[in-house]
């Protein structure tokens, strides 16, 4: 029913029905150490993430989003706490795991299809396999006809299709992503987003995103992860309870602007604590 309250959940159960863990995170804590003393990033953190499923995290600047993605990716370690995908504990990066940034990161002297071939090769696939694969990814992102393109004669939308066909291409399980469409305007954003879930209900990876922008969260995710000022911790966690596809005609419905209005009131309620 249109202006319902969204529902705050213990995360074990989403639209999907019931679906096995992929990421358990449990009590994991990080510190930096600074010559001004400690900076607590994250505290007592505790989340599951579930097979194939789709998750937003949100909150204000410096709550430990991306910190939190680096410990999972196994780019950082944790002070204290554990991570653990598939029941393994992180360690380190691992090819069950891809990340895409806000930067592009493409070899500019590389054509768009050698980009997406580069981790491939990296894992000894032949010629002809990482040829097929990087056509694949790239037609399903819609840059198959610009394969032989070098990353200055694209847009900026363009170049980060090229990241995630990059990312997709190794065929990770878990799919993480920092921001991969902040830098864009508002037109292209809108077209990566549909075209991240038409690729995700596709291949059905375990996705994690990180985003400042709550519309955002609310069209992609399955759930929306809320964060804490510093230190970060899970300050709450909302079902989006709306039904896939979803497209740019989603957030003209009364419900998605209902949940969006929630979520955006709970963020902003933790910007103020940070600029008290």
């Amino acid at each position: 029913m249109a202006g319902a309250p969204a529902r705050v959940t213990s995360g074990l159960k989403v639209q999907c029905g019931i679906a096995a863990p992929k990421i358990e995170i449990r009590d994991l804590s990080k510190v930096y150490k600074g010559r001004n003393g400690d900076t607590v990033a994250l505290q007592n953190t505790d989340l599951t993430i579930l097979q194939n499923e789709f998750v937003c995290v949100v909150g204000p600047s410096g709550c430990g989003k991306t910190t939190l993605l680096n410990i999972i990716g196994g780019l950082e370690a944790s002070t204290s706490g554990s991570v653990k995908v598939d029941g393994v504990e992180v360690k380190g990066p691992g090819k069950e795991r891809g990340v895409v940034f806000q930067q592009y990161a493409l070899f500019p002297w590389k054509t768009v299809q050698k980009n997406v071939e580069f981790g491939l090769k990296l894992r000894g696939l032949s010629k002809q396999e990482r040829k097929e694969k990087a056509e694949h990814y790239l037609e399903l992102v819609g840059l198959k006809d610009f394969a032989h393109a070098y990353p200055k004669e694209l847009s900026g939308g363009m170049k980060q299709r090229v990241a995630i066909a990059r990312a997709y291409a190794v065929q990770p399980e878990v799919l993480l992503m920092d921001e991969p469409f902040g830098a864009l305007d508002a037109q292209t954003r809108a077209q990566l987003q549909e075209e991240l879930l038409k690729t995700w209900q596709k291949e059905k990876k375990t996705c994690f995103f990180i985003t400042h922008d709550v519309e955002e969260a609310v069209i992609l995710a399955q759930r929306v992860i809320i964060m804490s000022a510093r230190p970060g911790r899970i300050k709450e966690i909302i079902d989006i309870d709306i039904p896939y596809p979803r497209d740019q005609s989603t957030k003209l419905d009364p419900r998605f602007i209902s949940i969006k209005n929630e979520i955006w009131s709970k963020v902003y309620r933790e910007y103020l604590e940070v600029t008290k």
